[in-house]
């Protein structure tokens, strides 16, 4: 099956931000390429391996947010991974750059979901698309109300 169409379009000139005009929504974008270390005997990048693309995208969302992982953490809360679903389209090989699109995705008084959609860099075809699902908690492990500073980044991400 096909996924639906990403066509995404910058938004702030060249920066980090732009809309799918699909679906109209807006996401973050950061660029990377893949290493040699993230293939697997058959030269595709194995299939774990996006989770630590999906995680490159958050970390990259919120540092350009402004409120880093670590700030996160220093505060007293720590966002455990709960749930996560991959759907695989197009593998990438040794080298190949692409593009992460991360959002913000739902949010309950605990839980919050980041969205993704990874393309190759070079022609746009979708690689893969999928979410992440965390638990706010705190530093003894007992789940809380989600921060005031990731509620504000959940209602201020552009629209």
């Amino acid at each position: 099956m096909r996924p639906r169409p990403f066509v995404p379009e910058m938004l702030d000139g060249g920066g980090v931000y732009v809309r799918d005009l699909t679906s109209g929504l807006v996401w973050h974008r950061c660029g990377m390429r893949t290493l040699y270390a993230d293939t697997d005997r058959s030269n595709v990048v194995y299939h774990a391996n996006y989770l630590r693309y999906f995680e490159f995208g958050r970390a990259s969302l919120m540092r350009d947010a402004a409120y880093t992982y670590r700030e996160v953490e220093e505060s007293g809360y720590i966002y455990p991974i709960i749930a996560t679903a991959i759907d695989y389209y197009r593998p990438l090989r040794y080298d190949d750059a692409m593009y992460i699109h991360t959002r913000p995705g739902n949010r309950e008084r605990v839980k919050l979901q980041f969205d993704y959609v990874i393309t190759h860099a070079l022609d746009g075809d979708i690689v893969c698309i999928g979410f992440t699902k965390h638990c706010a908690v705190n530093a003894k492990g007992i789940p809380v109300a989600v921060d005031d500073k990731t509620v504000h980044l959940w209602q201020t991400f552009p629209a």
